[in-house]
């Protein structure tokens, strides 16, 4: 204990001396700015584009599944929200007061989700171990290719042989599965066999006892985050559920699920700043830099919601005329112009928000961002919709004011508990435990 305290003084003195030579007060503001943004963007250009590219299939699915029919694209946006297996059975989405005829398809393209769930779990442990060695690249090659596969297939399946939604859950699985590059044949083969063979020098030495040593910290840390993410993600399913007990649920799910949409597109620009944010926080509390640290958190966050502004302008200018990109009905594009007034919204608040979680994610505290969730999307969120879409018969628009306030809630909460932090102190904290490992 004590040689571990003095190796811990030692590192702390050694950091602070670092830390006045390491882009410090003694080197220009520009290159400072300079070098920091390129550390930043090779984190999250490839994260950024691998996330494209895995949300790209979810898309061209959902396109060429919304030219088959209504009722299709409301069943498959449903299903790939909610992952429901039982969709005709007393667990399923029938059971939770949706549409008969919603349901009865949402049951088949159900069946479909199984093998793609399966390739989570070594899929993303690969994938995080590479990322904060910031060997994004291996992700990110493969990525475009699995896209242009799942085009072709879904043109063929889809729009020349007509299996409709068969064929766009072949396609889907075969590009996740089969020829997947981003996130599930490579992460399960490629990205194991690139670890294991070489790739990670410095941080693979082989398998052996010392993996099993000091294991707790790890498992309470990977069910905080399980349990920050789940609460986060299963906000937005609790959103269309609420929404598949509406009036004219057909036109209104589609209306939702086509801003989901769009708003996923712009949320995969945020993952990238997350997985940025969470990269450099970790880094720098690691090595004992509280200063860097604070500086990257600045520079990542006004990097982010400067995209998420240009982003915001265009959505506002453009409105409803995307809604044609996913669905052949007036009806349903009327909807969504209605709505994207409050996407625009969203959009700019996910380029703070989601930022703000990964440095919470670098910083180790999933744990609070967990009660976060609770409070702002659970208690806040959720409820404000009901009362909005039911009780004020705002139908599908009360629920995305809902999402909305939630999301502030978070976002306020978040950027508080930041600016509030003492991170001399959060370097004190996470030295010792990096020192153990």
């Amino acid at each position: 204990m004590a040689l571990g305290r003095e190796a811990t003084q030692k590192l702390l003195k050694k950091s602070a001396a670092v830390e006045v030579g390491d882009g410090g007060n003694h080197e220009p503001l520009k290159d400072r700015l300079w070098s920091e943004n390129k550390k930043i963007w090779n984190v999250a250009a490839p994260v950024i584009f691998t996330r494209f590219s895995t949300f790209g299939i979810y898309v061209i699915s959902q396109s060429f599944i919304g030219h088959v029919g209504s009722t299709e694209l409301a069943a498959y946006s449903l299903v790939f929200t909610v992952l429901l297996r039982f969709a005709n059975g007393i667990l399923g989405v029938r059971a939770l007061g949706q549409a008969d005829k919603i349901a009865e398809v949402a049951g088949e393209i159900s069946l479909g989700l199984i093998p793609i769930l399966l390739a989570f779990v070594i899929s993303f442990t690969c994938q995080m171990f590479l990322q904060v060695q910031s060997k994004n690249m291996i992700i990110a090659y493969t990525s475009a290719l699995s896209v242009v596969v799942h085009l072709c297939l879904a043109w063929l399946l889809i729009v020349k042989y007509k299996f409709g939604i068969l064929g766009a859950m072949t396609s889907t699985i075969l590009a996740y599965i089969g020829f997947r590059g981003g996130y599930h044949r490579i992460p399960n083969i490629g990205q194991l066999v690139f670890v294991i063979c070489g790739g990670c020098r410095d941080t693979w030495k082989g398998i052996s006892s010392l993996a099993f040593k000091d294991l707790w910290p790890v498992i309470k840390l990977s069910l905080s985050s399980g349990t920050m993410l789940c609460l986060e993600l299963w906000y937005n399913t609790v959103l269309v559920l609420l929404t598949g007990n509406m009036e004219n649920v057909e036109v209104s799910l589609d209306a939702l699920a086509i801003c989901l949409n769009v708003s996923g597109w712009e949320m995969m620009i945020s993952f990238g700043f997350l997985a940025a944010a969470s990269v450099r926080v970790s880094n720098e509390l690691g090595r004992g830099s509280a200063r860097s640290a604070k500086f990257s958190i600045m520079i990542v966050v006004l990097t982010s919601f400067a995209i998420g502004f240009v982003l915001f302008v265009f959505f506002l200018f453009f409105r409803g005329r995307l809604a044609y990109i996913f669905t052949e009905s007036n009806e349903v594009a009327d909807a969504v112009t209605d709505l994207f007034p409050l996407l625009a919204i969203s959009i700019l608040l996910n380029s703070i928000q989601l930022v703000l979680s990964g440095v919470a994610v670098g910083a180790g505290w999933q744990s609070i961002v967990a009660y976060v969730n609770i409070i702002s999307y659970y208690l806040v969120g959720i409820p404000v919709g009901v009362a909005l879409a039911y009780f004020l018969n705002m139908q599908v628009k009360g629920v995305w004011i809902g999402m909305l306030f939630g999301t502030f809630v978070q976002t306020v909460v978040l950027i508080v508990i930041t600016c509030k932090t003492d991170w001399d102190k959060q370097v004190r904290r996470i030295l010792p435990f990096s020192i153990n490992f």
